[in-house]
C-alpha cells in the first residue's frame, strides 16, 4: 500500500529524512572505527590529527554512556559483598595471618637496605610525578587493545608516558589531545616493552599479539626463564623506569614463553598515568651543574695533624728515593767490576795400557822342575 493511499502519507518526508540522518551517523561511525583502530602511534600525522579529533568527540559521550555500566557494576558488586561478606572475611582473616611474617620480613630487609644505601653512599632514584585517570571507553577490534583516559596534554601527559593501575603496569599513552588520551595496552599487537626477570636479571620483548597473555621474546640465556618467575620493566632505551610490576611468566600451548599479566586481576577503571619522559629527570640538576673545585691558592691552610701527615709522606717518599738510588748505584758497581780470572784446572793425561807380556811355554815352570823345600823349610807335622 502507496504512502499516498494510506494513514501514512504524511510520514513520508519525515521517514525519508530520519533513514539519511540514520546513514549518513552510520556512515561517521564506521570512519571513526576505522581510524581508531588503527595501530600506529599518532605522532603528527593526519590520521593522528583525525584520531585526536574523534577521541575529543568520543570521550566525553562514551564517558556519558559507560556511567550507567558503572553504577550497575558497583551495585553488583555491593550486592554481592553483602551476601558473601562473611566468607570473604574469612578469606580475607587467612589472608592477613599468612602475610604477616612476610610483612616483619620485609620490614627488617627495608631496614637492613636503608644502612646499606647509607653505608655505601647510594643514590636513590626520585619519584616520578603522576596525573590520576580513568578509562572512559574501551576500544578493541580484531587486534586492536586500547582505552580512552580523560586526562591530556593539560595535565601535562605527553605521548610515551606509562600507565599503571594498583597492580602494575597497562600500557603506554600513544596519543594526547587537550583533555583525553589514547592508551595502547600491553596486549595490543603494535605493542613492544622492553622488560626483565626478576630472578635472573635476564632480558627479553614483551610483544603483544591481541591475546590476553602477552608473547615473551628474545629471552637471553638457557634457563634463565622459569614458570612463575616475576616480571618487571627493565628500563632499556629509556621509555620507561625500571622495576614496574608486569606479570608472571607462563609456558603457553604452543611452548613459548608467555605472561600472565598482573591487570587483569581486576576492570580497569582508575588508573594513573606516569610523566615520565627520560632518566634526565631522575637525576638532581643541581648534581650536574655542581660549582667547580677550589683552586690550590684559595685553598686554606693546614692544620698541625694534616701538617703532620703531609710531612711524614714527603719524609717516606724521599727515604724510599734514596734506598731505591743506593739499590742502582750498588747495581751500577757490580755490573762495572770485571769478574775474576780463576786457573784453568791440568789436564789429565791418559793412561797408556801396556799390552800383557805372556811367557812361552818352554820358560813357564813346572812341578817338576820348581825346587822341593828342605826339610828345615817344611813346615812342622809334615815329614
Amino acid at each position: 500500500m502507496a504512502f499516498r493511499d494510506g494513514p501514512f502519507e504524511n510520514l513520508k518526508v519525515p521517514l525519508a529524512w530520519t533513514a539519511a540522518v540514520v546513514a549518513v551517523v552510520a556512515m561517521a561511525g564506521a570512519a571513526l572505527l576505522l581510524v581508531s583502530d588503527r595501530t600506529t602511534p599518532d605522532g603528527g600525522s593526519s590520521y593522528g590529527a583525525a584520531r585526536g579529533a574523534a577521541a575529543s568527540v568520543t570521550g566525553p559521550v562514551s564517558g556519558v554512556f559507560a556511567a550507567p555500566v558503572r553504577w550497575v557494576g558497583a551495585v553488583t558488586d555491593y550486592i554481592g559483598g553483602y551476601f558473601f561478606a562473611v566468607s570473604e572475611n574469612r578469606r580475607l582473616r587467612a589472608e592477613v595471618a599468612e602475610l604477616e611474617p612476610w610483612r616483619d620480613q620485609a620490614i627488617a630487609l627495608k631496614n637492613v637496605n636503608a644502612r646499606y644505601e647509607a653505608m655505601l653512599g647510594l643514590r636513590t632514584e626520585p619519584a616520578v610525578p603522576m596525573v590520576t585517570a580513568r578509562a572512559i571507553s574501551d576500544a578493541r577490534g580484531p587486534f586492536n587493545r586500547a582505552k580512552l583516559v580523560d586526562v591530556g596534554a593539560s595535565k601535562g601527559v605527553r605521548i610515551g608516558n606509562p600507565v599503571i593501575n594498583e597492580h602494575g603496569l597497562i600500557g603506554r599513552v600513544t596519543g594526547v589531545t587537550g583533555g583525553v588520551s589514547r592508551m595502547v595496552l600491553l596486549t595490543d599487537v603494535a605493542s613492544r616493552t622492553p622488560v626483565l626477570v626478576d630472578r635472573t636479571d635476564a632480558r627479553a620483548l614483551l610483544t603483544g599479539d591481541g591475546s590476553d597473555n602477552p608473547r615473551l621474546e628474545f629471552v637471553r640465556g638457557a634457563g634463565s626463564v622459569q614458570a612463575g618467575d616475576r616480571i618487571l620493566s627493565s628500563g632499556d632505551g629509556g621509555g620507561l623506569p625500571r622495576g614496574i610490576p608486569i606479570g608472571v611468566a607462563a609456558k603457553g600451548i604452543d611452548g613459548s614463553w608467555r605472561v600472565k599479566l598482573f591487570s587483569d586481576r581486576g576492570a580497569i577503571d582508575y588508573v594513573r598515568v606516569l610523566l615520565f619522559q627520560d632518566f634526565g629527570q631522575l637525576i638532581d640538576p643541581n648534581a650536574l651543574n655542581a660549582p667547580p673545585l677550589a683552586g690550590l691558592t684559595t685553598a686554606p691552610p693546614p692544620n698541625a695533624e694534616q701538617a703532620g701527615a703531609i710531612g711524614d709522606a714527603a719524609a717516606r717518599r724521599q727515604a724510599a728515593a734514596e734506598a731505591q738510588a743506593a739499590r742502582a748505584r750498588a747495581a751500577a758497581a757490580v755490573a762495572a767490576t770485571p769478574p775474576a780470572k780463576t786457573p784453568a784446572a791440568p789436564q789429565a793425561r791418559p793412561v797408556q795400557t801396556r799390552p800383557a807380556q805372556t811367557r812361552p811355554a818352554a820358560e813357564a815352570p813346572s812341578a817338576a822342575t820348581s825346587p822341593q823345600p828342605t826339610p828345615a823349610q817344611a813346615p812342622e807335622g809334615v815329614t
